[in-house]
């Protein structure tokens, strides 16, 4: 009996083979990971999730006017769904496989989905990562920013601007039939310069018509590796640098077992987008 793997890529019949199908299949029969034609979008989708970006930003706008010292990640919350559901959204985290929140807010030590509580407090000095995804009439966007809180020190400053360029060196690298490990080899390679750990438990993902699809878009990694980006794609980078270990662990004191916490208890700083990818690279669906 002859073994054969089953294709990824099939012809649509009624467009016939197009440069996009010439393109993918060439890759394909290269040995390389390409994407299935249900991920990539139509006009009306890409406009659907670019309304929805739309509502994001005004979210984390919202955070920037308000957060301050002395405030609680609870205050942050209330602000999160209160803007996303006065603009006839849905906070996409909210209760989302047990999440009780509507926003992730991780302070400091803590990567990412971070709880937001009544008892943590932000301090003068504090870096905070908020992260939000909203949902608008079915459609998916997701970002996150890091907020300074008053002064801090000049490392955290730093760390927060790597992160920072990270994503932006990241963005700049994702070019059409480009491969995800490219985007991440160039994130890894300015982050070690640094020497900050690029977190490999976590990756960014494909994103638009679920919260979270294929591709898995990893922050480390080698070129020509992983999927094939192609037009008419939509995926966050997200990468989360840590001043010290790139190693992470789950925090034993989370009653609902979320928070990610660096393995050194050193700062950790992310920033997120959410991206389609064109003919001629990128466009930001967030900010």
């Amino acid at each position: 009996m002859m073994f054969k793997k089953k294709r990824r890529w099939h012809v649509d019949p009624s467009q016939g083979v197009t440069e996009l199908d010439k393109q993918v299949m060439y890759w394909e029969n290269k040995g390389k990971l390409v994407p299935t034609r249900d991920l990539i979008l139509t006009p009306e989708q890409i406009e659907g999730i670019r309304k929805s970006g739309e509502v994001n930003t005004g979210v984390l706008d919202e955070v920037a006017k308000h957060i301050h010292a002395g405030m609680n990640t609870l205050e942050i919350d209330k602000i999160c769904y209160d803007y996303c559901v006065g603009h006839g959204a849905v906070p996409a985290c909210l209760n989302y496989e047990g999440f009780p929140k509507s926003v992730c807010t991780s302070i400091n030590e803590v990567v990412c989905h971070g709880i937001p509580k009544e008892e943590d407090v932000l301090q003068e000095g504090d870096i905070i990562n908020v992260d939000f995804t909203t949902i608008l009439d079915g459609y998916y966007a997701d970002a996150s920013r890091m907020f300074i809180i008053g002064k801090t020190t000049p490392e955290k400053e730093q760390l927060v601007r790597v992160a920072k360029e990270c994503l932006e060196i990241g963005a700049e690298t994702a070019k059409p039939y480009c491969f995800v490990g490219d985007i991440g080899h160039a994130i890894q390679k300015h982050a070690d310069k640094y020497h900050y750990g690029v977190v490999r438990d976590l990756c960014g993902h494909g994103v638009g018509l679920k919260f979270h699809e294929e591709p898995e878009v990893a922050h480390y990694g080698y070129r020509g590796t992983g999927m094939l980006l192609v037009p008419g794609m939509v995926f966050t980078i997200e990468p989360m640098i840590n001043m010290g270990t790139w190693k992470v662990f789950i925090d034993a004191d989370d009653e609902y077992g979320w928070e990610v916490i660096t393995g050194d208890e050193k700062p950790s700083a992310q920033w997120e987008h959410t991206f389609l990818m064109t003919e001629h690279g990128v466009e930001i669906l967030t900010r």
